[in-house]
């Protein structure tokens, strides 16, 4: 574990709690908030859908809030029991403790969420980082996971540094500098296809300024991490996804991962479409209702 802010000011930590309540007002669901005890530090969950519902554990991007990437899985949210933790060291209102994303640590922090909602065994669906955690617990606790969501996910394969220096790195550091929309223009167009909702780079734009982001990226994972866990497996990339490109990532998933059931390959970058969006939902839910059952 690690301890320094998270936050670069208590106005900056304000601002992006502000725009976290903002978002969960646009989701069409109610949602218990529920702060659980883990080993490394309080964890603040959202908690939604019918209590008699299939357990699915939803997990956020990095460097980002946990609505943002939840409202990517809204068409699952009325029909499964959902908990969606605030990533612990990253945005939003858990514990600011950084724990390694290279050993065990996230794995035992999910094992104490589960242990809290009495949940044994769960279907996973995380983007991003929240992938690359899902591997994590793949790894070191692969009896939890019933089944498993990848999109875009980190822990399988990198971009090229050079061109992350060159289209996100360089505009950001222009961003923060000369606090200049057009900078950040460019990386929202990157990280989209030209897609990105303004809502989205606005919140982007804000944690740039007032997080200090999280600089490690999960473990990449050795197939033999994998060798015991054979859980049904469903990945999803993005052909222009400049962090982890559907060739590389789709190579890697398809060499280590023992039960990869489904592999999509999406004309997008590293965030849908609003359009993709609703595609990614159908096939997501089509992949939990033959492999995980129904919700209910």
């Amino acid at each position: 574990m690690s301890v320094h802010p998270l936050y670069k000011s208590e106005k900056g930590k304000k601002k992006i709690h502000t725009f976290y309540e903002s978002y969960l007002d646009l989701f069409q669901a109610d949602f218990d908030r529920v702060y659980v005890q883990t080993r490394f530090g309080k964890t603040h969950t959202l908690v939604t859908g019918p209590a008699d519902g299939q357990p699915v554990f939803i997990l956020q991007g990095g460097n980002c809030i946990n609505p943002m990437t939840l409202s990517w899985f809204s068409g699952l949210l009325g029909e499964y029991r959902i908990y969606a933790p605030d990533t612990i060291g990253h945005p939003g209102f858990s514990a600011e403790t950084r724990i390694s994303a290279k050993d065990n640590s996230f794995a035992l922090w999910i094992s104490d969420l589960m242990d809290h909602f009495n949940v044994e065994k769960s279907a996973f669906i995380g983007p991003s980082y929240g992938g690359g955690i899902i591997l994590r617990v793949a790894a070191y606790m692969p009896e939890k996971i019933a089944c498993s969501v990848l999109v875009a996910p980190a822990g399988l394969k990198l971009g090229s540094k050079m061109k992350m220096i060159q289209k996100i790195l360089l505009p950001m550091i222009g961003f923060k500098i000369f606090s200049a929309p057009s900078q950040l223009q460019k990386i929202a167009d990157v990280m989209s296809c030209n897609s990105m909702k303004e809502l989205d780079k606005s919140i982007i734009g804000e944690i740039f300024t007032h997080v200090n982001l999280e600089q490690e990226m999960p473990k990449l994972t050795g197939k033999s991490e994998l060798l015991n866990y054979t859980s049904p497996t469903m990945v999803i990339v993005g052909k222009e996804d400049i962090f982890f490109p559907a060739d590389k990532v789709m190579e890697r998933a398809q060499a280590i991962i023992p039960n990869l059931i489904t592999n999509l390959t999406y004309e997008m970058g590293h965030f849908p479409s609003e359009n993709l969006l609703k595609k990614m939902n159908r096939e997501i839910k089509q992949f939990l209702d033959v492999n995980y059952g129904q919700g209910r």
